[in-house]
């Protein structure tokens, strides 16, 4: 039994939106953000990255980064940029990608249920990233990033929710980044109470995108909990804002793998090593895309190559072992590469497949040595791993289109 349940969310006013709307701040640097914030008032990154508000030497960890994120967020309130709703709602949000749609719906969901497993996750996390998010959170007194899960569709809330879409106005429409974002409110009781009904009778969620926001969301509501020892499970902090799409309208894109030396071995060595692992197969110039689980693509010397994993070298039973991501791992990022963490090693890094082959090509002609082009973890893949209590390898997923910040706020008290 899955909770879900409405809120009286802090969000822009119409025509502020787009404005308001940013990236997630997890996905570029605090450089980045503060190019991005220029002539953008506005923007969210002030309050998920408040870093750009102070001083360029400034420890992003630092307190003062999080009171001014506070700062930020109330003054949205105060200039009157963002209002709370008067009741609870749920929020249809539908975003648009090179022709392809997904749609959501924006609510809360129980800490409880992140503490039972019903919902489930799929990486670990960092003690570090845990420990910003955990303050960003308590000092807001707010979760300002939604948690991107994800559920076996059902037909009848999918067809509830066309038929709201097709029956009402949205109060946001804009386009960010090549982005079509629109939503839509939905506050009428009769129907709130039959969309958490509906969930209630779904077994799991799962976590696609956000595990350090989620874990770091739960622990600050079991500090409200200790703090508020009289809790009666219904105050806010005893859930935490999500976004909810069915499975069958997301897509996983491939997550690839670049390194920057060979360990020591020579071209001819490495390639006799990849050789036990893979059926070789040269392609040439042109840059090879996977078309099928169990196949790579490689780049070394100028030449890509096709690599067909060759029998014995997974185990086809286990979620785990049979990830393109774990046979790469355990078969040559580790033996061959003498990489153990991926996680924190200098020696690779990942490239979102957003970002396409040519990226690869890019830094192996200017930083790198190698590079992997990988086929996409499948949604299958994500939920049988979750449901076996496993963890995929780091760097295993990249979703897109990233959730928009800042256009619905959850206040914890």
């Amino acid at each position: 039994m899955a909770i879900f349940k409405p809120f009286k969310a802090i969000r822009p006013v119409s025509d502020k939106a787009e404005a308001v709307a940013a990236l997630p701040y997890d996905v570029m640097n605090s450089e980045e953000a503060r190019e991005m914030v220029k002539d953008k008032p506005y923007s969210f990154l002030h309050v998920d990255k408040a870093e750009v508000d102070l001083d360029k030497g400034i420890d992003i960890y630092d307190k003062s980064v999080y009171l001014k994120a506070r700062e930020n967020l109330d003054k949205l309130v105060t200039d009157g940029i963002c209002k709370e709703d008067e009741n609870p709602c749920i929020y249809v949000y539908r975003q648009v990608m090179n022709g392809r749609s997904q749609t959501g719906l924006v609510g809360c969901t129980a800490i409880d249920d992140y503490i039972n497993n019903v919902i489930k996750k799929h990486e670990l996390t960092r003690a570090d990233k845990e420990a910003d998010r955990i303050n960003h959170v308590d000092y807001c007194d707010a979760n300002t990033g939604p948690i991107f899960l994800t559920y076996r569709e059902d037909d009848e809330i999918n067809s509830l929710i066309e038929k709201w879409k097709s029956e009402h106005e949205p109060v946001y429409d804009f386009v960010s980044d090549g982005v079509g974002n629109t939503v839509w409110v939905i506050d009428c009781p009769e129907t709130i109470r039959f969309i958490t009904e509906k969930f209630a009778a779904i077994d799991y969620l799962y976590i696609a995108d956000g595990h350090h926001r989620a874990a770091s969301a739960v622990k600050v509501g079991k500090m409200r909990r200790e703090q508020n020892p009289s809790y009666t499970g219904d105050e806010e902090f005893n859930f935490f804002l999500a976004v909810l799409f069915p499975r069958n309208e997301l897509e996983i894109m491939d997550y690839n793998r670049v390194m920057k030396d060979l360990n020591g071995y020579t071209s001819e060595e490495f390639m006799a090593k990849i050789a036990e692992v893979f059926e070789v197969e040269a392609v040439g110039a042109e840059a090879y895309k996977p078309e099928a689980k169990h196949t790579f693509g490689m780049l070394l010397d100028g030449t890509w190559y096709k690599l067909t994993a060759k029998q014995g070298t997974f185990d086809p039973n286990d979620p785990v072992d049979q990830l393109d991501v774990s046979i790469l791992q355990n078969k040559v990022i580790a033996p061959i590469f003498g990489i153990d963490d991926p996680r924190t090693d200098k020696r690779i890094d990942f490239i979102g497949g957003i970002r396409g082959l040519g990226e690869l090509e890019r830094r192996v002609n200017t930083d790198m040595k190698i590079a992997f082009s990988m086929y996409p973890t499948t949604l299958d893949d994500l939920m049988d791993i979750a449901d076996a209590g496993q963890i995929m390898p780091p760097k295993s997923t990249w979703f897109e289109p990233k959730l928009m910040s800042g256009l619905f706020i959850h206040k914890l008290s």
